[in-house]
């Protein structure tokens, strides 16, 4: 079953990365950095990351059982994917990535709430500065206004 759920996520990846390679482009008329730029390293990571997941499971001589407690952390996340899909409309980006870390981080990393606080508030805010503040490119508004 993983090798499957790979094989999809490579042809995902290979589909993502098409679409990056063919609709976008790399660089602008002004010779900056363009739509097609981290779509392509994005693609371009999926596929190899994909391709070497693949050849890893199949070195794997035993098929390791799931156990249940996994298909229950699969649906809680599934289930905070779509309230940060929510929140991302009505808070925006930074502060809904905020609470979806925070939330995502409760449950697989359970007990550590300092070391999810601080990764649930720092990555974010690398991500605004890296987008927002370094290549002007803003994150998401969503209807609550936020300072940053």
């Amino acid at each position: 079953m993983r090798i499957i759920f790979l094989l999809v996520l490579l042809g995902g990846g290979i589909f993502y990365s098409y679409i990056a390679f063919a609709d976008l482009n790399f660089m602008t008329r002004t010779g900056r950095l363009g739509p097609g730029f981290f779509p392509r390293i994005i693609g371009l990571s999926i596929v190899v990351l994909s391709i070497w997941a693949i050849v890893d499971a199949r070195r794997q001589s035993a098929a390791d059982p799931v156990p249940a407690g996994y298909w229950r952390d699969v649906t809680i996340l599934v289930g905070i994917a779509l309230i940060y899909a929510v929140l991302l409309k009505i808070l925006g980006g930074f502060l809904a990535t905020v609470a979806f870390l925070l939330l995502a981080l409760s449950v697989l990393n359970t007990g550590r709430h300092l070391q999810n606080g601080i990764i649930a508030l720092l990555l974010p805010a690398a991500v605004y500065l890296l987008f927002d503040v370094a290549l002007n490119a803003s994150m998401p508004p969503g209807m609550v206004p936020f300072p940053i």
